[in-house]
């Protein structure tokens, strides 16, 4: 063996020590320059990797070390569209728990790079005309499974997913707001300024499963968490409440976890025990949020 196929031979198999294929990568699992050390002595193997800022560079092995993967935007936008396999995901609101602590709001804004006066769920003062009582519901997109805000957009920014869940993808939103107006629910909202911490977001690649960075000119709202989602976690709102207002689950699955006891429980059951209701069903939308009704010994008075 020459010393030509030695040198490419041991390349080889650094490269693959660092879970690289080849000897040039892409962004979507590219090999970043992390803190190259003068002192390390120079092997004489050189390699062909992308920088951080998308600079091809070529560098002696001796002088890398395993860096974090780039997350690419394709990949980001094909696993955002494409959902999670065999799920149906829904959300139970107990009204009878809700407090107004707005935990859940401040979780939410919190993760979706929203001001104080944008809000993907909201907690409304709910006045029951007959009981002479109040009581407060949050409220946020009810991601219908007859949507109308996906039938009207023209470039397809909004979408529905396999798993049931309504999503915007920001990197085609046109700011028409065609969406806005079909909304019965009012759950979106125009980012007509520049977003919270819009300077430190510029060099964050798009994620439309958790709709960051927001954009100045594009919609946003409820993702219900599809990247909490992604990772087997439960929602942002629902695991921030102390109340025990919220459950979420798998439809398919028939069952559904509380966010602040973390008991599961069949939905089914839940919600015919419970005389369980959605928002406006008349308007055929089939929302995927469901209300359990306030008792009178819990309401608001």
């Amino acid at each position: 063996m020459n010393m030509a196929n030695k040198n490419d031979k041991s390349r080889r198999s650094f490269l693959q020590k660092l879970g690289i294929a080849g000897a040039s990568t892409v962004a979507g699992s590219a090999l970043l320059l992390q803190g190259c050390s003068d002192s390390n002595k120079a092997s004489g193997n050189k390699v062909k990797v992308l920088t951080a800022d998308n600079k091809l560079v070529e560098v002696d092995v001796a002088h890398l070390k395993p860096g974090d993967k780039i997350q690419d935007l394709s990949y980001l936008q094909k696993r955002g569209r494409e959902g999670i396999p065999g799920k149906k995901f829904v959300m139970v609101v107990d009204l009878a728990k809700c407090k107004n602590a707005r935990k859940c709001m401040k979780a939410c804004q919190s993760a979706h790079q929203l001001k104080p006066e944008m809000h993907h769920l909201n907690v409304l003062e709910m006045e029951d005309p007959v009981k002479k009582t109040s009581y407060w519901m949050p409220k946020t997109c009810q991601h219908c499974d007859n949507p109308p805000c996906v039938s009207v957009c023209p470039v397809d920014a909004t979408f529905k997913r396999q798993d049931g869940i309504v999503l915007i993808d920001n990197e085609r939103c046109i700011g028409c707001r065609f969406c806005v107006a079909a909304c019965p629910y009012s759950a979106r909202t125009f980012n007509w300024t520049e977003p919270k911490n819009s300077d430190k977001m510029a060099d964050v690649t798009y994620d439309m499963e958790l709709n960051v960075p927001q954009k100045k000119g594009t919609v946003t709202k409820c993702a219900f968490s599809a990247d909490q989602l992604r990772h087997g976690k439960l929602p942002y709102c629902v695991s921030a409440c102390p109340n025990g207002v919220y459950y979420f689950g798998d439809q398919n699955e028939d069952l559904v976890t509380n966010g602040t006891t973390k008991k599961t429980v069949r939905l089914s059951h839940l919600l015919e025990e419970n005389a369980a209701y959605t928002l406006m069903p008349e308007l055929g939308t089939k929302p995927s949020v469901y209300y359990l009704p306030p008792r009178e010994d819990n309401g608001k008075v």
